[in-house]
């Protein structure tokens, strides 16, 4: 899956259901998702179980850093590295 399309997936994930459909909403690539106040600890575990169902990707707890979850481009880094069978995801 192309770099753009998993963007594009995880921006429509977390606008739908952080920020409940608000078409207005402005989140750029690198906004921490977290200091936003846009997801919190319950919402990474929503947005965990999202990138396993939706990527076909299984998440290692040692894994669950801001590193790879608290922005839109830190996700989809973690994600491409993960689908390419990289080790070195975490």
């Amino acid at each position: 899956m192309a770099e753009q399309l998993i963007d594009q997936a995880l921006r429509h994930f977390i606008i739908e259901n952080f920020l409940y459909g608000e078409k207005t909403a402005v989140l750029k690539d690198d906004d921490s998702l977290s200091e936003k106040g846009i997801v919190d600890s319950t919402g990474v575990l929503e947005l965990i179980s999202y990138v396993e169902t939706e990527f076909e990707i299984a998440v290692n707890d040692e894994e669950i850093v801001p590193e790879n979850f608290d922005s839109i481009a830190n996700l989809t880094r973690y994600v491409q590295k993960k689908r390419s069978g990289d080790p070195h995801a975490a």
